[in-house]
């Protein structure tokens, strides 16, 4: 563990239990992890831009009585950005990850079907990816789009996409688009431990039909309307997201505008801690203003937070994150730093995970003031082949180590903070987030960055780093 001091005016204690709070679920996490290397389908000899883009995902979904059951139908259109014909998209199901294809007497929690604008295919990879092939090749350029039933049932666990008592989480829930590029298509198992995701930014459009008991925090602006006798309908608008999420139950609400201009909205479970949820709605909004002024303005215009006492550690999601919270508050600061570090400037979480990760703890280790000096171990390494960019392939099945991207990541940036100086970084991290806004960046990229930052050779810090 890194060596981690208050300031002074701080309990270490509530310090401390953001970062605990996400190892108790990272590290006891283990359903459904993956022990696979990825599975890439006709890999392009040429460099080849990401695509399809400039998606648009447009959904109508009706719940049952509690908010466990969810109907409707879908509809994504989109752009092929490639210069190779497009004769084939890939559905990310990534809601049926843990239960991968069910039983007899269980069927997978997300199911497709009565698909148009294609032809459906087997689905593959545990029923988490689902092809479907295009009536004609798609050219550079144009735009199409597919359509399909949908059918969604959280889970009986406490998961980001599950239940806790009367409330419901739809992390991960829809299904999205699977991106190609250079590597081919990507197509990567579900992970339990972190995350396999890797999407494009897009717009959705989402109308939530549910009892008027419910309260449904969701991704982007909301707002909602009566509906039939005893049921309230949820709009939806969101630009330029990577995903979408919503919650549901009897929650208690707050809303609150911060200095920056930032409409918080805050909802949890009856049970939450009051002191947790008081500290997670200061510093939330704390954040979100102080990010805004560091690496670029909130672009989401709303962020919802959501808490129940339960929960397992903490989970992003664009405008909106999920909280497990205690007394002492919660990973709040870690899950908004998310929204730039993943949802803002994009990566490839299966195949660099410390890109979000690390960044984002690094975020949170500085909003604290936390005591970086001297925080890298070289000894907490295994061995010579762990890398801080290992991918999710190599963590999965090293999940006892796991927890080096929280810690060991966030002082390997601190020392490039020492090396380059404080101002430095500063303007390093604005100007890269600048760059890669509302995009994909790599670990190359990074690193390019940084060394256009400096005169300084940074070939022995990334090598002394394990950033490969």
């Amino acid at each position: 563990m890194p060596s981690l001091s208050a300031r002074p005016s701080t309990p270490p204690r509530r310090l401390l239990v953001a970062l605990l709070a996400l190892l108790a679920l990272l590290v006891g996490a283990g359903a459904g992890a993956a022990d696979a290397a990825p599975e890439r389908v006709a890999a392009a000899k040429s460099v080849q831009v990401a695509t399809p883009d400039h998606l648009r995902y447009d959904v109508t979904l009706r719940a049952d009585a509690d908010g466990t059951h969810w109907k409707g139908r879908q509809r994504v259109s989109f752009r092929n950005a490639s210069d190779r014909p497009l004769r084939e998209v890939y559905l990310r199901l990534w809601g049926n990850g843990v239960d991968a294809c069910g039983t007899s007497g269980s069927p997978s929690p997300v199911t497709v079907s009565r698909v148009r604008g294609g032809t459906a295919g087997r689905l593959s990879v545990d029923c988490t990816a689902l092809r479907i092939t295009l009536p004609t090749p798609l050219g550079r350029g144009r735009r199409t789009a597919v359509s399909f039933d949908l059918s969604l049932t959280a889970p009986g666990r406490n998961d980001r996409f599950g239940r806790e008592g009367a409330f419901r989480f739809l992390g991960n829930a829809l299904p999205v688009l699977a991106v190609h590029d250079a590597a081919g298509w990507h197509l990567d198992p579900y992970v339990s431990t972190g995350e396999s995701f890797y999407t494009l930014a897009g717009d959705f459009q989402v109308t939530l039909d549910h009892p008027s008991a419910l309260k449904v925090p969701a991704t982007g602006r909301t707002r909602t309307s009566p509906g039939t006798p005893g049921r309230t309908v949820t709009h939806s608008v969101a630009h330029r997201v990577r995903d979408f999420a919503w919650a549901a139950g009897p929650f208690r609400t707050a809303d609150q505008t911060t200095p920056g201009g930032v409409r918080v909205r805050s909802y949890w479970a009856p049970d939450t801690p009051a002191e947790g949820v008081r500290l997670a709605r200061q510093d939330g909004a704390a954040a979100v203003d102080r990010f805004s002024t560091e690496y670029g303005r909130y672009p989401y215009g709303e962020l919802d937070l959501v808490m129940t006492p339960q929960f397992g550690g903490g989970m992003e999601y664009p405008g909106l994150v999920l909280l497990g919270t205690t007394e002492e508050g919660n990973a709040v600061v870690h899950e908004v730093a998310h929204q730039w570090w993943y949802g803002i400037v994009g990566n490839d979480q299966y195949r660099a995970p410390w890109l979000d990760e690390s960044f984002a703890q690094y975020a949170n280790f500085r909003f604290y003031g936390l005591d970086t000096r001297d925080c890298w171990d070289p000894d907490e390494w295994p061995d010579q082949d762990a890398a801080l960019t290992s991918s999710m392939a190599y963590w999965s099945t090293h999940r006892g180590t796991y927890h080096l991207i929280y810690t060991a990541g966030p002082c390997a940036l601190a020392d490039l903070e020492r090396t380059l100086g404080s101002a430095t970084m500063a303007r390093l991290l604005k100007r890269y987030a600048h760059d890669h806004w509302d995009g994909v960046s790599t670990t190359a990229d990074f690193k390019k960055a940084a060394q256009s930052m400096t005169d300084k050779d940074l070939t022995s810090f990334w090598s002394t780093h394990r950033i490969r």
